[in-house]
């Protein structure tokens, strides 16, 4: 030890010092979202199995689609795939584009669930959430759509569009990939719904089938509604313009909108007016998007005539 120094042989080497591992922090929204998930899927799977042991003809179909996959993305996908393929844009490759969208992006996962949801409690002809992923085409165009407007926003555009255009043959849900959608969204029926490039959708809003959100001529830019949250759309309604419809209100069937709807009012007709008049327009505490409520509107409009 010349010096002071210590010096080791090879066979004194002092022991290294545990290292640290690394900690992996869950946030509690994404606990929540894990759970949700699971809670969900493992709903779809116990119906399935249901399903197949009362219609034995549909027990290959519920195995293939539901009960052979480990996850609710893995199922989705592989059934968004089937559902949109052709002998040009094949299923494996839209399995393999599905899962790494939804598998990479939790809020992906989410919206999902949350449709699956939304679904759920708002259409009492939904009899289980195996029926919403399986068979209901407003849902599968929204999340087939999630992944096109994914794949717009990271620049691949010629795919999103060719996707887009598969969504809107076999869905006959014509939405643009660049338009936004949020989540907890219900498309009921949704034949013939359209959405234009620079729409808006907030969250938890339900639209009914013939429903446009279009623009009103050539020009470019932002053209196209804003719809916030909690919007309820009737059926056939027509809303033109970069217009606004505001959080919670009310656009009754066939009614072709063309100005900015107050939020908690309730337009109808063609033209749209509000219920109550445009001064003083009657105002509801309800979340109509959520309530499903199309009619309450009647009783407070002294025009309505049989």
């Amino acid at each position: 030890m010349p010096g002071g120094e210590l010096v080791y042989t090879s066979q004194q080497q002092p022991a290294t010092p545990p290292q640290p591992q690394p900690r992996i922090i869950i946030s509690t929204a994404t606990s929540e979202l894990l759970e949700d998930e699971t809670w969900v899927w493992s709903q779809i799977k116990a119906e399935a199995r249901r399903d197949a042991e009362s219609e034995p003809a549909l027990a290959s179909y519920l195995y293939s689609t539901i009960l052979s996959h480990s996850s609710l993305e893995r199922s989705l996908s592989f059934h968004l795939g089937n559902k949109l393929c052709s002998s040009t844009l094949l299923s494996t490759l839209l399995y393999d584009l599905f899962l790494n969208s939804f598998s990479t992006d939790p809020d992906l996962r989410s919206a999902t669930v949350a449709d699956l949801r939304a679904v759920r409690a708002r259409d009492p002809a939904c009899v289980s959430y195996s029926h919403c992923l399986l068979n209901y085409k407003g849902f599968l165009a929204c999340q087939a759509h999630r992944v096109a407007h994914k794949l717009w926003i990271e620049s691949r555009r010629p795919l999103a569009l060719a996707l887009h255009s598969r969504i809107a043959d076999v869905f006959a849900v014509d939405i643009h990939p660049a338009a936004k959608i949020g989540k907890g969204i219900l498309f009921d029926h949704a034949t013939g719904v359209v959405v234009g490039e620079t729409a808006v959708i907030g969250n938890n809003v339900s639209i009914l089938h013939h429903v446009t959100l279009g623009g009103t001529g050539k020009s470019g830019g932002d053209r196209h509604p804003k719809i916030g949250d909690g919007v309820l759309i009737g059926a056939g309604a027509t809303i033109l313009g970069n217009i606004k419809i505001g959080e919670g209100a009310k656009i009754g069937a066939g009614s072709v909108v063309l100005i900015d709807v107050p939020p908690r009012t309730t337009a109808v007709g063609n033209p749209a007016r509000l219920v109550g008049g445009k001064e003083k327009p009657s105002r509801h505490e309800d979340v109509p998007g959520e309530s499903m409520d199309h009619t309450s509107f009647i009783s407070e409009w002294s025009d309505y005539i049989i």
